[in-house]
């Protein structure tokens, strides 16, 4: 079947192609009783107006891309939301697209999301390298980057102390009287995964435990539970068993205590656990979670709103990189003292 156009509307109608233009886009220049006609018209068609085509007459689009690395993970979840209430709040909409931490699936997304001619596009960049997200830029498409901190002033960011949280999260172990921990993180090319592995090594030297025999390092391919589990299976299998250990994120410190309580390990009395995030899983996990948090929804109402601003109003918009600071909370994983 072919596709509905205005010029159906009109013939159906009995009015010009200019008359049903401005039902669509002035109604009140319209009188009642033609408007009326012409809606009527629509409804029995079921005539969908192109938005590509008003995009292109318009000179601008009510569109917003925003392109995470794990549409699972409950982080970039809460992101989307906070990005999205306030994008619908200023008659926005937004397309999600998920690049499971793939170079191939983050440069499809960007070359579909440039050709739709979308208004901005919210990230969280797989890699630092920033060639795709300046081309974007160059043909006036809107970028800030989520949960990574640009690496200039001439573009918004909205992003995470990340060595902050990772120094908080081995102070803590430290404190409780360990003097070794285990690392588990994703690929090092992941920046976040980077800052908090810095934010544990500088607790470290802080304390004065050469990096040598303080940290030990279980590095996996990717950010999820089935990762944590895999962690967790390597750490039985090694000649010492950890005490003390720090996941990059909470999927992966869930996966990891899975496998240690399925094997009889005590959470946190034989080993304790701290993961990243606070995502939900981490309260209600069967040994409830210590965890960094991370203010993910306030990030994706931030972004959006640094995104609005720049679309809206290009000539006055200056570029912000916003830095939150996270919190340590503490739950069960670490609830006894060495």
């Amino acid at each position: 079947m072919r596709r509905v156009g205005i010029k159906d509307v009109a013939a159906l109608a009995g009015v010009s192609v200019g008359t049903v233009s401005h039902v669509l886009n002035r109604p009140e220049v319209v009188a009642d009783a033609t408007r009326l006609r012409v809606e009527q018209a629509i409804g029995e068609l079921g005539f969908v107006r192109n938005g590509a085509a008003g995009t292109l007459r318009a000179g601008r689009s009510q569109v917003l891309g925003l392109v995470v690395m794990d549409v699972t993970n409950p982080f970039f979840t809460d992101i989307a939301r906070g990005a999205e209430d306030v994008a619908n709040g200023n008659g926005y909409v937004v397309i999600l697209g998920n690049s499971d931490e793939s170079d191939d699936k983050e440069r499809n997304y960007l070359r579909v999301l440039q050709e739709q001619q979308v208004a901005g596009v919210l990230i969280t960049p797989v890699h630092d390298d920033s060639t795709r997200l300046r081309q974007l830029r160059d043909v006036g498409t809107s970028v800030v980057l989520v949960d990574r901190a640009a690496l200039g002033t001439d573009q918004c960011s909205v992003s995470v102390d990340n060595v902050a949280g990772g120094r908080l999260a081995a102070e803590h172990l430290l404190s409780l009287g360990h003097k070794e921990i285990t690392f588990v993180t994703g690929p090092s090319a992941i920046r976040q995964c980077a800052d908090r592995r810095a934010g544990v090594k500088a607790a470290l030297r802080n304390a004065g435990i050469a990096l040598g025999g303080g940290l030990q390092e279980v590095v996996v391919p990717a950010m999820n539970v089935a990762s944590g589990r895999a962690a967790g299976e390597k750490l039985l299998q090694g000649k010492r068993k950890p005490r003390a250990v720090f996941c990059a994120n909470d999927l992966l410190a869930v996966g990891v205590m899975h496998v240690l309580l399925r094997a009889g390990v005590r959470v946190p009395e034989d080993v304790m656990v701290v993961g990243y995030d606070d995502i939900y899983a981490a309260e209600s996990a069967a040994v409830p979670l210590t965890t960094i948090r991370q203010p993910t929804y306030q990030m994706g109402r931030m972004a959006a709103e640094l995104m609005i601003s720049e679309c809206e109003q290009p000539e006055q918009h200056a570029h912000q990189q916003i830095l939150f600071q996270p919190t340590l909370v503490a739950r069960n994983s670490t609830g006894r003292p060495v």
